[in-house]
């Protein structure tokens, strides 16, 4: 399955887990894999920007990511180097061009989502004009994703407590990034289409979080006319979705699925009585998240 993605998730990798001894409901000794979280300190040149609780994988990537989706990166920016020092915890970010934040740091809005779950108050100012690409989006590519990306191996089937985000290309899932926080996987993935030069006009956005109003903004602003996920919605995330004309698909679970904004892109082109619904595996996976 996962020789389908250019990146997926390593569940056995050495450092995302581990195992701890406990009791269960029976007084019975049991061992279970949990997640591991540690910090990651981003520096934009010579300046600390945040401390982020992360797996601790893909540091590169999350760093550049949360900088592109906060716009401190610019479309235009030279990134020079990406240092990661995994002792000290810290990535820095370089550039050609000179940085200094500090007066939006101190603007900073902490918002619903968890680990870097922050908005600042001039990240909606990068909405005003943008004009998504009127890409289509088949309900067919939508079921054979759901089926490909809830059955592929990952960290969440091994230890729960954490969250997916998948970047698609048509019914093929391309780069697959977990992590304590939903906003910490999609970083990841800006991350790694800034870094290679990747655009999202022909892409979808998949997510195991909830539908909310920074990650409708962070799609919109990485260029991907399409935001799906097994969870629910917030009213502003729909709101600012219908504002910018990107394609909101919530509740995507089986053979159904729900969609607040963008109907114009979808094509019916799948019969969903001829779709097999969700395992009691995969339902209760849901209803962890």
């Amino acid at each position: 399955m996962s020789e389908e993605f250019l990146i997926a998730p390593d569940p056995a990798a050495p450092g995302l887990s581990r195992e701890v001894e406990g009791v269960d409901h029976e007084g019975a000794r049991r061992r279970i894999r949990v997640v591991e979280e540690r910090p990651l300190t981003i520096f934009l040149n010579a300046q600390e920007i945040v401390t982020a609780m992360t797996i601790g994988d893909y540091p590169r990537h999350l760093a550049v990511g949360y900088l592109r989706n906060q716009g401190m990166l610019r479309p235009d920016d030279e990134i020079t180097a990406v240092d990661h020092d995994e002792e000290l915890g810290v990535v820095v970010v370089r550039t050609r061009r000179a940085t200094d934040y500090e007066e939006k740091l101190r603007r900073k809005t902490r918002t619903s989502g968890c680990a870097v779950g922050t908005v600042f108050g001039d990240m909606m100012e990068g909405l005003e004009g943008l004009t998504l690409p009127p890409a289509e989006l088949r309900a067919s590519w939508l079921y054979a994703l759901a089926r490909k990306i809830n059955t592929a191996p990952s960290l969440y089937l091994e230890a729960g407590a954490i969250h997916g985000t998948v970047l698609c290309r048509q019914d093929r899932p391309l780069v697959y990034m977990e992590d304590v926080g939903r906003h910490n996987a999609v970083d990841k993935i800006a991350g790694w289409m800034t870094l290679e030069g990747e655009g999202g006009a022909d892409k979808i956005l998949y997510t195991t979080g909830r539908l909310t109003s920074e990650m409708v903004i962070k799609t919109a602003l990485m260029g991907i006319p399409a935001l799906a996920s097994r969870s629910g919605f917030t009213a502003w995330g729909v709101e600012i979705a219908r504002q910018v004309g990107l394609t909101l698909i919530g509740r995507m679970r089986g053979r159904r699925f729900v969609c607040l904004s963008g109907e114009e892109r979808l094509i019916f082109d799948a019969d969903p009585a001829a779709v097999a619904d969700e395992p009691e595996a995969l339902r209760r996976k849901g209803a962890r998240e």
